[in-house]
């Protein structure tokens, strides 16, 4: 679907935030803001989520004047530290090392606006990752991409084994969105049925 007759406008290049959208079977279109994704100055983890939401939905919207645009953004913290998407599996592995036996909160921010219109969001997820030796890591490692995801797992494959709980209200957001509270609101707009 084109951005220009989409309904919905994804402002993100993610695949799982894509894929997450096709599980509600809602018509959307791809167009990914390019913007500068820097904290800033002791910024809480939070704050910075729903600020990097918010600036990727208006960044597009000013592309797409009547669409409807939804921005999104997963902050993982692991204490003060902020875990990004490692990019390579030396990283992944410290990460991981990182996350033995801590729990990591997962901030994932939705921003869905058009002109005036702006509904935010923010979903916390509490991951208890199990204590984990370097064999646990690596065979993890050799069995699943997850280069590509903050905190180095994909709780939807085999990251789950990495885990001893989890706290949330929507596990799709650590996914990548999170999609009850943002179905009820395309629900209450007459985007989704």
């Amino acid at each position: 679907m084109s951005a220009q007759s989409a309904a919905l406008i994804l402002a993100s290049g993610s695949r799982y935030r894509s894929q997450l959208l096709d599980r509600l079977q809602l018509d959307h279109a791809v167009d990914p803001a390019d913007i500068d994704e820097s904290p800033q100055p002791g910024e809480p983890h939070p704050a910075l989520a729903l600020r990097l939401a918010r600036a990727k939905a208006q960044a597009v919207a000013a592309r797409h004047a009547d669409a409807w645009v939804l921005g999104s953004d997963q902050v993982a913290s692991l204490g003060q530290q902020q875990l990004g998407k490692p990019g390579t599996r030396e990283r992944a592995a410290e990460q991981l090392r990182a996350c033995s036996g801590k729990t990591v909160v997962f901030y994932t921010s939705a921003c869905l606006l058009r002109g005036e219109q702006c509904w935010e969001y923010l979903d916390t997820t509490r991951v208890r990752f199990r204590s984990l030796t370097d064999a646990d890591i690596h065979a993890y490692l050799d069995a699943e991409d997850a280069l590509d995801c903050a905190g180095s797992f994909k709780s939807e494959g085999l990251g789950v084994s990495l885990i001893s709980s989890m706290q949330t209200e929507d596990p799709t957001a650590l996914i990548g969105l999170p999609l009850i509270a943002l179905s009820a609101r395309l629900r209450a707009l007459d985007l989704l049925g």
